[in-house]
């Protein structure tokens, strides 16, 4: 359900942009979250390694993934695995193991390996991100509002909303960009962007698309909709009363030359 801020209890951002005026409403479409904990390695001079593979995953939300935990000691005493987030299956071989992470939601979690050799701990450390691209980016046919046209466009099941920055652009230029960081929450999310935009000609008959932009960390994720076009309304208004008035000087000729092709007939049938 949507929810509107600093208006009302709904949550909507507004936003001033050169030219033009804008709100941004964003509203959950599915809720989750997790805890993380992880203790620091002990000090120690430990001629040992640890390492943790793969060292960063960025995955969609609710994936499993596999991290692999490994050591140069030569006979570790134990492996331990610290994290928030839902454990799954081990699978383990003399110096290494491979520890299964279930339904992962959070956005960015840190998952510690640590390793005890000889009585000394050491660690290291993964990041897990999660990502969702949008499901759809809708942009609705432009709106004529006395001298602005409302662009509106829809983005729907998108996360983490924090790294989403919605643009709207009119035949490949930039009209009004968007940066959602404000959005903190943990959740999947909609989110409308409504923008007024004072169109000039050379706006008119061009292709406006709406973008999105998820950015994870070196991890890039784009989406755009399809193009709509932005109508002059005050010009098809013009040509349309310059059509009006043609069609009647029109009509109005045919009838001169009617009446006058008719009289003469008359005049004919009267000399007979």
């Amino acid at each position: 359900m949507g929810f509107l801020f600093p208006l009302s209890l709904l949550v909507l951002l507004a936003a001033a942009y050169p030219g033009g005026r804008s709100t941004l409403r964003c509203r959950d479409a599915r809720a989750q979250g997790s805890g993380d904990s992880s203790p620091a390695p002990s000090e120690t001079k430990a001629s040992f390694w640890v390492r943790i593979s793969p060292k960063f995953m960025a995955e969609p939300p609710g994936s499993s993934v596999w991290l692999n935990c490994s050591s140069s000691c030569p006979l570790p005493e134990s492996f331990s695995l610290r994290t928030g987030l839902q454990r799954g299956q081990n699978i383990s071989g003399l110096t290494w193991v491979s520890f299964q992470l279930l339904d992962v939601r959070v956005w960015s979690s840190n998952v510690h390996c640590f390793v005890t050799c000889a009585g000394v701990t050491r660690g290291a450390t993964a990041r897990i991100n999660t990502y969702k691209p949008p499901h759809s980016v809708i942009l609705e046919p432009p709106v004529l509002k006395g001298n602005n046209y409302t662009l509106r466009c829809h983005v729907t099941h998108v996360f983490p909303v924090a790294f989403l920055v919605v643009s709207l652009r009119s035949g490949g230029r930039v009209i009004y960009s968007e940066s959602l960081e404000r959005f903190k929450g943990p959740d999947l999310a909609n989110v409308t962007l409504t923008y007024e935009f004072p169109a000039r000609p050379r706006d008119f008959w061009q292709p406006v698309t709406c973008h999105t932009r998820l950015s994870l960390d070196g991890l890039v994720v784009s989406s755009r909709s399809a193009p709509v076009t932005l109508i002059d309304f005050a010009w098809s208004s013009v040509s349309k009363a310059l059509a009006s008035t043609s069609i009647a000087a029109l009509v109005g000729i045919l009838l001169v030359v009617g009446a006058a092709y008719l009289r003469k007939y008359l005049l004919m049938q009267s000399q007979v």
